[in-house]
């Protein structure tokens, strides 16, 4: 294993917390995801269910949890399905998971072959009232492609139609908002990484370098410090490809006088980090790119300190767009008249706010397994939970855009900056770049 997982207590904890908020009489089951196919015999990297992942600690598939408070046997309450390993198994695609190294790893102590599930859910669900049954209920889930758990849970529903089926999604929501000290822990590894990368493009970026390239350091410098690699496809935006909110080309060279936006961030031991930082092509930002930057800067900074326990999210977004129309203002991109006018009429969808048209989309979002971490929108913010913090002005017409962003972690005090240690300063960006040594 090329990371540090977190300990079996932390697992047991999260399933703890998940059996806490089940109605007596409930059995949650829980499916890994599948291995994806390319084309021909190609398959996809695999990548864990996050649910699964987080009660369990396994990172393989055909990996199956039941939660099972209520269970007559107590060797029933918790039960693990892993792939049965073998000698020929292991030399074809390694090893696999030992029923003892599934306990050691996750904590639970009954752990069987995945070939029996279908016994063990038969014999088990006449005992149970509910089944709860876990589905992708993210607010920006758009799936065209039936995951292993939706296959599995109509077969279930099938089986077991008599059954009242309840959601595990929101239960999911709440718990996984929350972090703990070790998730935190595990979050913060992937930022240093992820700064480690940053440090060693500021070296690299020159004129004529390829946005690829920038992309082929950022990846080496994930892998040689145990990551697995990026925690979602990296925007390496030079000139106007930085207005371009979601521009994963990376193909274009990198232009003397132009600013490249980078939003990248590792995953490590299946936790995100999500920076997003601007540096000057040439290793100088100009002064139109430098007041443009050093407001963003400020909204960011501001922002960060709205991230406080009781707030709803809101009319934390709302108040940050209210810092980012004074800044839109001093840099002479919107009149002050326009959101005067503004003000006096309804916003809706016919008529969005006047910020809008240089700063499109939200300022924050959860963060932890996924980059876009569930969490629940509609209540308030509660300490232990880490959000990104990601302005951004984008002048299509001065082929210009900025963005920045870190990941802030709320507490009963102030929000703490997890992202504090690397550079985001106009000067200190500058610094970097301007060093003669350069990574190896």
């Amino acid at each position: 294993m090329r990371y540090q997982p977190l300990s079996a207590a932390t697992y047991r904890d999260h399933r703890a917390r998940f059996r806490q908020a089940m109605e007596k009489g409930g059995l949650a089951i829980f499916h890994s995801n599948d291995i994806m196919p390319t084309s021909a015999d190609g398959s996809m990297p695999f990548k864990q269910a996050s649910d699964i992942f987080y009660l369990s600690g396994i990172d393989q598939e055909e990996t199956i949890l039941l939660l099972f408070p209520d269970a007559m046997d107590p060797k029933d309450r918790e039960i693990l399905f892993v792939r049965e390993t073998s000698e020929l198994l292991a030399i074809w695609e390694g090893a696999k998971f030992s029923q003892k190294e599934a306990t050691e790893l996750s904590g639970v102590a009954t752990v069987l072959w995945t070939t029996s599930y279908e016994a063990t859910i038969k014999r088990l669900v006449p005992q149970c009232e509910h089944l709860y049954l876990n589905s992708n209920e993210h607010l920006r889930q758009g799936n065209e492609v039936e995951t292993r758990e939706e296959r599995k849970n109509k077969e279930t529903r099938a089986q077991f139609s008599l059954h009242s089926v309840k959601r595990s999604a929101p239960i999911m929501h709440r718990i996984r908002s929350r972090k703990t000290s070790e998730e935190v822990a595990q979050i913060q590894r992937a930022i240093a990484i992820t700064g480690k990368a940053f440090e060693r493009v500021c070296g690299f970026v020159k004129p004529g370098v390829k946005e690829y390239a920038i992309e082929a350091e950022i990846t080496h410098e994930f892998l040689r410090n145990g990551s697995r690699g990026h925690a979602y496809t990296p925007i390496i935006a030079s000139g106007y490809n930085a207005c371009v909110l979601h521009y994963i080309t990376n193909d274009q060279v990198c232009n003397d006088g132009d600013v490249i936006l980078m939003d990248f961030g590792c995953e490590y031991g299946g936790y995100a980090s999500d920076l997003t930082r601007c540096v000057p092509v040439n290793g100088r930002f100009t002064k139109r790119q430098r007041d443009v930057y050093n407001a963003v800067l400020r909204v960011k900074n501001e922002a960060t300190q709205l991230l406080r326990p009781g707030t709803m999210l809101a009319d934390y977004h709302m108040e940050v767009g209210k810092i980012m129309e004074s800044e839109l203002i001093g840099l002479g991109l919107i009149d002050k008249n326009d959101v005067v006018k503004q003000a006096a009429a309804p916003v809706g969808d016919g008529n969005p706010p006047v910020y809008k048209k240089y700063f499109m989309h939200g300022t924050s979002h959860f963060l932890g397994l996924d980059v876009h971490d569930v969490g629940l929108w509609n209540e308030m913010i509660q300490p232990d939970m880490v959000f990104t913090v990601e302005p951004g002005i984008y002048i299509r017409e001065e082929k210009l855009g900025i963005r920045l962003e870190n990941n802030i972690l709320v507490t009963r005090d102030a929000p703490i900056d997890l992202f504090a240690d690397i550079p985001v300063e106009a000067d200190a960006v500058e610094e970097m770049m301007n060093r003669k040594e350069v990574m190896a």
